[in-house]
This record gives structure tokens, sequence and C-alpha cells, in this order.
């Protein structure tokens, strides 16, 4: 990018090189001796981050359907749980969808910084976004919400066990005794989405978007927050990072108080 500018005649370089120094830069790099880019891009309009009124919302229609399929004894009941609570996993922790289906119980560990969290303080995710030709990556995932280490907690001890499934290690079971698929996933987000009057173009995706958001907007350091999403790049994570109205209007009067934090009421 550097060379490209400099050889760019619009900025006057190459001449002045010429005058300078005799010589003239040139592009060395091109597609025949630079390395691809292999990572997918996941700025996509339909990858936003929701409102916390469209978190909210999605939310609410997921417990309202647990609640209704529990008053009426339905046999979905358990299934509904499940998914209620696998959705509040993947906001909580900031996971993509392979990632939270991929979950065995044994991957949540204590974390000694958190003790009062118990043995949910961490979520070791081993089947992390790969590069191309490249295992899985793993890393640790630190829980920042309690309400969803809690959530978990009940579905682990109140939910799961109804599955009878003996020693299999997943977390999220089929009544089949096996382990949840993604298409699973996929189907019931758009169940819920659609009634939360959501917009049609939301994914699964958009709920660690606004796992990242929403850390950012409550002032989480940028590199904590790089960690967590297991992002390799600072601009990674940018893409991610939409911050809210609400968000802008606090920084802004927090911005104001300290400017105006002199005693006589001066910049």
């Amino acid at each position: 990018m550097f060379l490209g500018y400099v050889c760019d005649p619009r900025y006057g370089w190459v001449a002045e090189c010429e005058q300078q120094v005799g010589a003239r830069p040139v592009q060395v790099c091109h597609e025949g001796n630079t390395a691809v880019h292999a990572a997918e891009y996941e700025g996509r309009p339909e990858r936003r981050p929701l409102t916390r009124a469209e978190l909210q919302a999605f939310l609410d229609a997921a417990d309202d359907h647990v609640e209704r399929a529990a008053s009426s004894r339905r046999k979905g009941h358990l299934a509904a749980f499940r998914d209620a609570t696998l959705f509040k996993v993947v906001y909580g922790w900031g996971l993509r969808r392979r990632e939270a289906a991929m979950l065995d119980v044994a991957d949540f560990t204590a974390n000694p910084a958190a003790p009062e969290l118990g043995g949910l303080g961490v979520c070791n995710v081993r089947y992390g976004k790969a590069m191309r030709g490249s295992p899985p990556r793993r890393r640790a995932v630190a829980t920042v919400m309690p309400w969803t280490a809690e959530a978990l907690a009940q579905y682990i001890s109140e939910v799961r066990p109804c599955y009878e499934a003996g020693q299999h290690p997943a977390l999220w079971l089929t009544e089949r005794r096996g382990r949840i698929s993604a298409r699973q996933v996929d189907d019931r987000f758009a169940q819920w989405r659609a009634a939360a009057g959501l917009p049609g173009e939301l994914s699964v995706h958009c709920l660690r978007h606004s796992y990242i958001s929403h850390l950012i907007e409550d002032g989480a350091d940028l590199l904590f927050v790089q960690q967590q999403a297991g992002h390799s790049w600072a601009s990674t994570t940018a893409v991610y990072t939409t911050v809210g109205q609400d968000a802008r209007n606090r920084m802004l009067r927090a911005a104001l108080a300290r400017a105006f934090d002199g005693e006589d009421g001066t910049w």
C-alpha cells in the first residue's frame, strides 16, 4: 500500500524522487508474490449488532415461548428451554454458531479471578474459526455477564438431565440424545426473530456482534474485547463494533463533564 501511494502520480513523489536521487520508485508487491487474504469478511450488512431493545425483544420472545410450552405441558418444553439458554450463551460469551453448538459441559471451568461464578467463570472454546488449512483455534472467554451464567446453571442442573444422555459430553442435546445441529439453531433463531418482530435478514451471528458492541459501549478495554472475541487483529474487532446513539450520548456527556471540570466552569 505504501509503494502504491508513492508510485501514484497524483501525489508527485515520482517526480520528487527523480529530482532528489535520480531514481523512480516502482511497485514490487503484486499478486504473484503476496499472500491472499483468506479469512471471510464479516462486515456484511445483515451481520450487524442488535440494539439493546432488539436483543431484549428477542430474549423475551424466547422466554415467552418457554413459558407457554411449560404451561400447556407440551412436549417441546425442554427443547424450547434448551434453545433459549443457548442463545443467551451465544450472546453472553460472544460465540459463533458452531462454537456454541460444539460446546461440552466440561468446557466451562472456574475463574480464580471470579470465584463467585463457580464453575462457569470461563468458557473454553475448542472449535473457534480457523484459517484455511489450519485446525480450529482455541480460546478462553471470561464470563462478564453473570445473568447468562445463572441461566446456564439452571439449564445444566434442571433441564439437561431430563434428556438422559448418560455419558454424552455435549452441552446441548436433542431428543434423540445427540448433539444439536447448526441447522436447528438457525431454525429456532428464525422462529423467535419473527415472533419478536425483528428484520428477517438478521442471523445468529448478530448476537456475537451485539456482545462485542455492547462491551465497547459499556467501557470495556478494546484489547480485552479483542481477546474475548478471539480476533488476531483489532481491525477485525472494529468491523463488529457499532456504538448506539444512547452510548454516544453518554460518551459525549462524559467528555463534556471532563472538559468543564474547572472550578470556574471554563474550558
